[in-house]
């Protein structure tokens, strides 16, 4: 279970009995630069795609799953998805609320914080989004145009589910719209009503759980 921008482990914990009260082991991990894990930047997919992998070498390793399910919620929604195209020992995924392409969730918050009606303020926004890019490809070496989960999910085969808030006004419902445009056979959207970021659970609990629990049920292999 990956927990979202500025969180740590702890923000995921609260889904975490609805998995153990059925049998799963859950591991709960910090994503670097968050929590108890180290490293100073956080990378939004780039780096974390390959700690995922990581982790599950570990798990395969010291708990020998029958079967391993992930499931993320914003940029842990994000960095699984994207994840997918390196790892590809998931039976099944849950991702909540992802971005679509990191550029575009970039300049979608920029042009939040300006005093623009939304079309002239995303004109405005791309310039300083596009400069801040610029100076992490000079001084780190990162390419964050390259930070795309619809990207990944073109050929991804692991079986997801996408579950987006109509009412979010954090990570708009479009982006998980484009990422389901991108694979109609592996992935499935549930856009939940009047959920708010990252909120499904608590906008409809018995639908969340009947949903999640059903997804991973249904690809157990048996």
């Amino acid at each position: 279970m990956l927990h979202g921008i500025a969180d740590s482990r702890t923000g995921s914990a609260g889904l975490a009995p609805m998995f153990l009260d059925r049998g799963y082991t859950v591991l709960l991990p910090d994503s670097r630069g968050h929590g108890e894990s180290g490293g100073e930047l956080v990378t939004y997919g780039l780096r974390e795609r390959d700690d995922v992998h990581r982790w599950v070498d570990w798990l395969i390793a010291n708990q020998h799953p029958r079967h391993l399910f992930g499931m993320g919620e914003s940029l842990g929604a994000a960095v699984l998805l994207q994840s997918l195209g390196l790892e590809r020992r998931f039976n099944a995924v849950v991702a909540e609320a992802p971005f679509a392409t990191f550029e575009r969730v970039a300049v979608d918050r920029v042009a939040q914080r300006l005093p623009f009606n939304n079309g002239f303020a995303r004109i405005v926004a791309w310039p300083m989004v596009y400069s801040g890019f610029l100076y992490s490809r000079l001084r780190y070496g990162l390419d964050f145009r390259s930070v795309s989960p619809e990207n990944v999910i073109r050929t991804a085969s692991t079986p997801v589910l996408l579950i987006h808030g109509l009412a979010d006004t954090n990570i708009y419902p479009e982006h998980s719209r484009e990422i389901a445009a991108r694979n109609s056979r592996s992935v499935t959207l549930w856009q939940a009503p009047g959920a708010t970021h990252t909120q499904a659970f608590a906008a409809g609990p018995e639908e969340f759980r009947s949903r999640v629990l059903g997804w991973f049920a249904s690809h157990s292999g048996g």
